[in-house]
């Protein structure tokens, strides 16, 4: 083979710094994005947080021809100064009849005081809570120990994972050889009984049918329909779990009238106790962008805006902007300098975070202004090429904004990729999105006779009357993600 040379053209994009900073920012959820911010002011001292108010951004729906993007600060105002003159300089001493230690205890550790915040981060679980309520009862130290191991056993629901026989060879096996009485049954079935009504009631129990006896015995005896609720759960369970009310009503001699007030009583009990005791951190949600509606002559229209006090507003301390171009040592220079250009890329990308997260949400509003106005019935099919081809922008990029990114709507609280959705065909020739035909099943199942309840073929024939053409199993597959359970299981007296 013969060597040559030959010159070729081309282009390839290179992932500086700057664009992989860009694209880490654009891609953080709001919580994150503010421990970034926090970590970079800590960092950079050319950084540092401006107190101000006010919307970041906002913005009309290019539908309305009204997409003014007033950058209204947007935490990146590079032009603000800090008066460093202003004031009177404060003595290094003052005169005081008494010192700090001696009100105050020193926290002793030579550092910053705790965060209030991170002392209350904790969450109490099922087992500290049952573990707490042990300590206030009295009972003997072997009991207590025979508790204790019960209590470990028990998961977050409520419910013992564990035999009586298992504990109690546990129990036997964990005895030092000094001792000569072995613990019994009887004894691990005693301080189950004490656990099981530890709150909330009903702890502890081995299984479905425990759980909901130990609740309705510990109900007034005079409360309506008691007796009737706790020989259903004990003798005829299965049958109640089939909802076969009028075999129900045959072995209970229980009208129809009568049946449903008892099978109230036994729904308002809680299967899984355990779930009313927090278990874990609460999660909270930050909107990024916030929708309003705007009423004006012609009708309304929808404004959007990224909410501003979701990410802090920072800026360049000019103090030290300054100071990078007079001072004198090199070292100094170099060191301000390189700070410098990092803290305005930084500003530069949180930037374009924001004006590109605004254009993205409000290209969507103008195309989902239907559910916006209408519900999710109204909902359009619309993916992530949609946006991306509106926008003129990859569905990379499209991807990243939408990840864990909120808006906050007249309706609620959504996640930006719950507006996009597939969609289905309709017999018109026309589409139909996957969520609104959800919200059509969910509304067939809530208006359906409780006695006759709609089956998959039955909501597939109701559908299609609607012009949406839809199979059977797509059905289910949608009831089943909207947590509907069958027509079987959802059958009621009334």
């Amino acid at each position: 083979m013969k060597q040559s040379l030959s010159l070729r053209l081309g282009q390839q994009l290179a992932m500086t710094p700057q664009l992989q900073q860009a694209i880490k920012l654009l891609q953080l959820s709001t919580l994150d994005l503010q421990e970034e911010i926090q970590e970079m002011v800590t960092d950079n001292p050319l950084l540092e947080y401006e107190d101000s108010e006010g919307p970041v951004f906002e913005s009309l729906t290019p539908a309305e021809q009204n997409t003014d993007v007033e950058a209204a600060s947007a935490g990146v105002n590079a032009e603000a100064a800090v008066d460093l003159d202003a004031g009177d300089a404060m003595p290094e001493e003052l005169p005081v009849d008494s010192r700090w230690d001696d009100v105050y205890e020193s926290s002793g550790t030579g550092g910053e005081a705790p965060d209030i915040e991170d002392r209350n981060t904790y969450q109490e679980t099922l087992g500290d809570y049952l573990l707490w309520q042990l300590n206030l009862t009295p009972m003997s130290p072997a009991d207590r120990v025979i508790a204790t191991m019960i209590i470990d056993a028990i998961d977050t629901d409520g419910i013992l994972t564990t035999t009586v026989e298992d504990l109690v060879d546990s129990l036997n096996a964990d005895q030092s050889p000094g001792d000569s009485a072995e613990v019994s049954a009887d004894e691990v079935i005693a301080v189950l009984k004490l656990v099981q009504h530890f709150d909330p009631i009903g702890v502890g129990a081995r299984d479905l049918r425990e759980c909901l006896l130990i609740q309705l015995q510990a109900l007034a005896e005079d409360t309506p329909w008691r007796q009737q609720a706790l020989a259903i759960v004990t003798d005829h369970l299965d049958l109640l779990a089939g909802r076969d009310f009028s075999a129900l009503c045959t072995r209970t001699h229980l009208n129809e009238s009568d049946l449903d007030q008892t099978i109230r009583l036994i729904q308002s009990l809680n299967p899984r106790p355990g779930s009313t005791v927090n278990t874990g951190p609460e999660e909270f949600i930050v909107p990024d962008v916030v929708v309003r509606k705007v009423v004006n002559r012609r009708g309304h229209r929808w404004s959007v805006e990224l909410n501003g006090d979701a990410v802090p507003r920072i800026r360049l301390n000019e103090h030290y902007a300054e100071l990078a171009r007079s001072v004198n040592s090199a070292a100094d220079a170099t060191y301000l300098r390189e700070h410098l250009t990092e803290a305005r890329w930084f500003l530069k990308s949180l930037q374009s975070r924001h004006d590109t997260l605004l254009k993205v949400a409000s290209k969507i509003v103008e195309m989902q202004r239907g559910f916006l106005d209408y519900g999710e019935e109204a909902m359009k099919p619309m993916v992530l090429a949609d946006i991306a081809a509106a926008v003129e922008m990859h569905e990379s990029t499209i991807s990243r904004v939408t990840s864990r990114k909120y808006m906050h709507t007249p309706r609620g609280v959504f996640e930006l990729k719950y507006f996009f959705s597939s969609h289905v065909a309709t017999k018109t020739g026309g589409e139909v999105s996957s969520t609104a035909i959800r919200a059509l099943i969910r509304k067939l199942t809530a208006e359906e006779n409780p006695r006759k309840p709609l089956s998959d073929s039955q909501l597939q024939t109701l559908l299609s009357a609607q012009n949406i053409k839809v199979a059977r199993r797509t059905i289910a597959k949608y009831r089943e993600s909207l947590r509907i359970p069958p027509s079987s299981e959802r059958r009621r007296l009334s």
